[in-house]
Order: structure tokens, then sequence, then C-alpha cells
């Protein structure tokens, strides 16, 4: 496949024109045509999800619900050290400023240049019972993931289209609206492949999301909301993006606020 159409590989099976077009905007990554994914109902905890405040690079797998009062504290004072401004125009946004997906040479961020293209780095990361392409260490075919965003599980075979999708947690068109549209190529590359930023999920969940804010979407799981709405925080605290003042009350109030 192409560079560029390697980029543009954000699709679910049988999406309409405009559908894919929502896709494209959001700065979501499908798996691809090795990829298929149906819930299984929902998740036991296995214990590996880790809290977001426990896990500030993202090299660890998951998104652990944050419960303690004094987390939910911690959670709110990270989140009001967000500034704020309104979204700005799309003008311009195309996902290919960003890089294309999934490459393995965006310096600065965790698991670059591992000799594995970022996708596969998350899927290893998240999903379990991974299986591998013969005589890879790498391309996973098979695995089982538990969705942080539904509360399912998956399981995840290379034989049917994908389902399951790689979430950019704020959006990269999103990102652009707030003011990556100024930044050098090598920190939106940084942004779109960090894994700070990056969550495999369910593509249904990764797809209504679209380019949304946490005022807008948030993860259909309530019991994650305060998790997602740190991680959100972390990545716009790390790559100091404002962002908007209804997402901004929407996170707080996600961590009791």
């Amino acid at each position: 496949m192409s560079r560029r159409g390697v980029g543009r590989a954000c699709f679910v099976r049988a999406v309409t024109l405009s559908a894919a077009a929502v896709l494209l905007v959001s700065g979501c990554e499908g798996l691809g045509e090795e990829a298929s994914s149906a819930g299984s109902g929902p998740a036991a905890p296995d214990g590996r999800a880790v809290s977001p405040l426990r896990n500030p690079d993202g090299t660890k797998p998951g998104l652990a619900p944050v419960t303690t009062d004094a987390d939910k504290a911690a959670a709110r004072k990270l989140i009001e050290e967000l500034s704020t401004k309104g979204r700005g125009p799309q003008t311009g946004y195309d996902r290919d400023k960003f890089g294309y997906a999934w490459m393995d040479t965006a310096d600065g961020v965790p698991l670059a240049r591992n000799g594995c293209d970022t996708r596969n780095d998350l899927i290893r990361r998240d999903g379990q019972n991974l299986r591998f392409r013969t005589g890879s260490d790498c391309v996973v075919i098979a695995m089982t993931l538990d969705d942080p965003y539904t509360g399912t599980t998956i399981e995840w075979r290379k034989q049917k289209a994908a389902e399951v999708q790689i979430d950019h947690v704020v959006p990269l068109s999103y990102s652009w609206q707030m003011g990556s549209s100024r930044w050098s190529e090598n920190k939106r590359e940084q942004l779109a492949n960090d894994a700070l930023n990056l969550m495999p999920v369910e593509g249904r969940a990764n797809s209504a999301k679209g380019d949304s804010g946490p005022a807008s979407w948030l993860p259909p799981d309530k019991r994650i909301r305060c998790a997602y709405a740190v991680r959100f925080a972390q990545v716009a605290v790390k790559y100091e993006l404002p962002v908007t003042e209804p997402d901004k009350r929407m996170m707080l109030r996600q961590c009791g606020g």
C-alpha cells in the first residue's frame, strides 16, 4: 500500500461515503484489512488496566477507573491546569500533515524506532492472547481486547473486516483547530504516534466520537469517564494544547468537580 493509502486507513466495513468522511476528520485509525472484532459482553477486570494517573507516559495497558477521593482530587488538579480557548476553523486540516500511519520514526515519543509500527505496538500493549504473523514478533493477527470505552471483550481476528480502531484520545482534527495547525511537522507526528494519545477501542464507539471533545462525547462505560478525562488532559498538558471551556467543565464534572 502507498504511504498515502496507509495514512487513510480509518474505515469500517460497509460505510457510506459520508461516514467515511467523518472518520477521516476524526483522526482515528482502523486496524486495516488484517483485522476483525466482535463484542462478547462485559469484560471481566483482569488487573492489567492501569489508571492514567499511574501511567503518565502511556506505555502501560488500558484505562482503569479513577475511584478514590484522593485520585479524583489529583485528576481535578491536573484538569485545572488546562488553558481554554474557542475552537478554531478546520481550514487546511489533512491527516497527512501528521505523518503517515503508523510511522515508527516519530522521534521523542515512547516506543519509537523499535522496529515495529505504532499500531502494532499498541495492540501488543493492550491486547491479550496475542498471535503473531508467522516469522514476525511485531505483526499481531489475533488478540483479545478488553475495550475500555464500552466495557466489552473483543475477540479480534484477521479473517473479517475491522471494527477495532486505534483512537486518538485528543483527535487530530481537534488539535488542528486548537493550535496544532501552527506546529512543526515533527511535533504533529509526535502527537499522532504518541502512546499517551492512542487507545485500541471498539470501532463503533470511536466512530461515534469523531473529532469531538469531552463536552460532546464521552465513553459509553461511565466507570472510566474520569480516567478518559485525565488522559485527555495529560495529552493536552504535554503538548501545550488548550481545550474549549465546555470541554474543561465536562472533564472536571466527570472527576467530581
